[in-house]
Order: C-alpha cells, then sequence, then structure tokens
C-alpha cells in the first residue's frame, strides 16, 4: 500500500521547511482541531477568539506577509499551511484566509505606516481579529456594482451601507470595508466599536457551519481621516487582495478532499460486504483510482502555481485555473467518497459530507466556478463574456 502523497511523490518536490511547516500544521490541526470540529459544526460556532492566538503563535496569521510580526514564509509554505487547515475543515482555514490574505494584506499593501504599525502586529498575534468587506446583499459576482458610500464631512468620512457573508465579521476588532465615494471605490479601516457599526452573526447555515459569518451594517459611520487606506483605489485593490486568498485555497480544497479520500479508503478496507471487505471489489477501487488521480493533479497544480507566484511569475489568470480547478474536483471527491460510505457518510462519524457541504461554499465564495470560466476564457480568446 502508498499513501496518497506517495502515490505522486509528492514529498520529493518539497523543501525541508515545507515539510516541516506542513508537518507542524498537520499536528496541530490533529490534536488540536479535529477531536472539536465536528461538534463545532453541528452547533453551527467556531471559538475563533480563543483560536486565534494559537495560530498566531504557530505564525499562521499572515504568514506570506514580511515584517509587523509576520513570519514571511514563501507562497508554497503558506499554500500548504492552508491545504492542512482545510484538511480538518474548510472553515478553519477560511478563518486564517479572511484574516492573512483579506484583511491584513490590504493593511500590508495599501494601508499607511501608521496603520501598519497599529493593526498588523495585534492581528498576526490573534491578540486581534479582522475581516473583509467587500461583499454586499446583492452584489457579490458584480462588486462593482456595491451601494455603501463613503462622503466627506470636513476631514472625516461618513460611511453608510451594509456587507454580506463577511467571515469573522461578528468576532471582528477591525474591518476592512470598500466604499464607493467620488473618487471611485476606496478602503477604509473601521474599527468594531466605532458608532454606527454593527455586525449580525448569520445562522441557519447549511455549509460553513463551524465558521462566523455576518452581515455588517454601516448606519452613518463617522471615521476620521486617517481611516482611509491611501495606497487602496480603484476595485483592483480588493480584488488584488481576493487573488491572494484565492491563491490559499487552490492548496486549500485539496486538503478537505484529500481528507474525504482517506476516510473512504480505510473506510473501504474495513467494511464488509458480502462477506468480503469493500475496498476489494472492482468498482470501489476504481472510484478510489480515479478519485486519487485527480487529487495528485491537483495537487501538481497547486505546487506548480505556488512555485511561480515565489517567483513572482503568477498571473491572475492561472490563480483561477488553479482556484477552478481545485474546488470543482474536490467537491466531486467528497461527495464520492460519501457514496463508499454509504449511509454511515451522511454522518458526522466520518468527515466526507461536512466536506463537500462546505465545499459548495468555497466552490462559491471569491469567484464562482463560472466567473472563473469566464476569466479563463476571456485570456484565451481576448473577448469579455461577464456581460
Amino acid at each position: 500500500m502508498v499513501t496518497l502523497d506517495e502515490l505522486f511523490a509528492i514529498d520529493s518536490l518539497l523543501t525541508d521547511t515545507e515539510r516541516q511547516i506542513r508537518e507542524t500544521v498537520r499536528q496541530f490541526g490533529e490534536q488540536r482541531l479535529r477531536p472539536h470540529v465536528a461538534e463545532w459544526f453541528e452547533q453551527g460556532t467556531f471559538p475563533a477568539r480563543e483560536l486565534a492566538p494559537e495560530l498566531g503563535k504557530l505564525g499562521l496569521l499572515g504568514m506570506h506577509l514580511e515584517g509587523y510580526g509576520c513570519a514571511g514564509t514563501s507562497a508554497t509554505e503558506y499554500g500548504l499551511a492552508c491545504l492542512e487547515l482545510e484538511a480538518i475543515d474548510s472553515g478553519v482555514r477560511s478563518m486564517v484566509s479572511v484574516q492573512g490574505s483579506l484583511a491584513m494584506t490590504a493593511i500590508h499593501k495599501y494601508g499607511s505606516e501608521e496603520q501598519k504599525q497599529r493593526w498588523l502586529p495585534e492581528l498576526a498575534a490573534g491578540r486581534a481579529i479582522g475581516c473583509f468587506g467587500l461583499t454586499e446583499p446583492d452584489f457579490g459576482s458584480n462588486p462593482g456594482g456595491m451601494r455603501t458610500r463613503a462622503k466627506r464631512d470636513g476631514s472625516d468620512w461618513i460611511l453608510s451601507g451594509a456587507k454580506m457573508w463577511i467571515t469573522n465579521g461578528s468576532v471582528a476588532d477591525v474591518a476592512v470595508v470598500w466604499a464607493r465615494t467620488e473618487d471611485g471605490i476606496r478602503g477604509f479601516l473601521v474599527p468594531a466599536d466605532t458608532p454606527g457599526f454593527s455586525a449580525r452573526e448569520m445562522h441557519h447555515k447549511l455549509s460553513l457551519r463551524a465558521s462566523i459569518t455576518a452581515e455588517l451594517d454601516l448606519d452613518g459611520v463617522r471615521l476620521p481621516a486617517d481611516a482611509l487606506l491611501p495606497e487602496g483605489r480603484g476595485l483592483a485593490a480588493p480584488l488584488g487582495c481576493l487573488s491572494e486568498a484565492r491563491f490559499g485555497i487552490v492548496f486549500g480544497a485539496l486538503g478537505a478532499a484529500r481528507d474525504s479520500l482517506t476516510a473512504a479508503i480505510d473506510y473501504a478496507r474495513t467494511r464488509e460486504v458480502f462477506d468480503k471487505p469493500l475496498a476489494a471489489y472492482q468498482l470501489t477501487q476504481a472510484k478510489l483510482a480515479d478519485m486519487a488521480v485527480e487529487l495528485g493533479k491537483g495537487m501538481l497544480l497547486a505546487l506548480h502555481l505556488g512555485r511561480l507566484k515565489d517567483a513572482g511569475g503568477l498571473r491572475p489568470e492561472q490563480v483561477s485555473a488553479g482556484k477552478l480547478n481545485s474546488t470543482r474536483e474536490a467537491l466531486a471527491i467528497a461527495r464520492e467518497c460519501r457514496t463508499i460510505l454509504g449511509a454511515n457518510g451522511i454522518t458526522l462519524d466520518y468527515p466526507v459530507l461536512r466536506h463537500a457541504n462546505n465545499l459548495e461554499s468555497v466552490l462559491t465564495y471569491e469567484g464562482t466556478a463560472e466567473v472563473h470560466q469566464l476569466v479563463l476564457g476571456e485570456a484565451l480568446t481576448g473577448s469579455k463574456a461577464f456581460r
């Protein structure tokens, strides 16, 4: 027998440091998170406040950023950490992704030195939690249509509007909020205790239940001039942050796929059907073989994109290709694994349907599968087909 990593000799493609980071995050996930994640999912809760300092101590928050208490790892190392976190649950990786690739990246790329010094060390250590307010109730795939407005009032800004599907929203200490101004779309740092700002946690979810999702309301929120992110101008600014987060998903979704496939293999080897193990039947082996091949191809693509990013040559459409492939194939793998587990596959005793439910969200957020198909279509043809 070979493991899924051994089948494609993945370890031979990694450096010693990459393997060490992967194993450290994997061990943390198995020991600290896995024993509780099914309960968090069932109860629809996530102990973000409790876990953030632990994640910060491991250096996982904003780990790919330089300075200000951040670990300064490579993109590939960050991707491997995302993979191991999502092997536990997509909600865990989402929390880390939103904190580091969205909120912290926005401050790191577009903030003033004072903003960086104020927030980045706190966010990196997990002493503070951040969220990223771009999506609105009526504007998901088309963020350029946002209705949230920021108007000048003397030297201050007044923000009004609403944001929806905001991970970490109701536990965040600071929100990066994007709004339309007379000068185009700009970003603002909104401390959670600012009058007029409120966050309402969203319930009744069937996906990403072990994750905090909120709706943000901005009712005449008055901010000083220095709340503006000085270098974040136009829609390209928040989309640049989204590209960072999508890169983490390229790796992360494969973690959910690997965990599902590992559970299915273990189950098939021990479950007896008609007096022999389920794994001994041709149909089962065909399913397992096809899924292993897709997982292996996804890993090779993810590592290739990681190397390109570390070399400074990764293009947005390549991130789209990775996000589309990883999420689509991971969801297909989780669903197929459920068929191997039969009725047992619908329980939280096994991770596969939990992963499948989560991946329905991962397929959708930070660019739906259809949006990424159109990004690739435009790259291939030179013609835009979004409208």
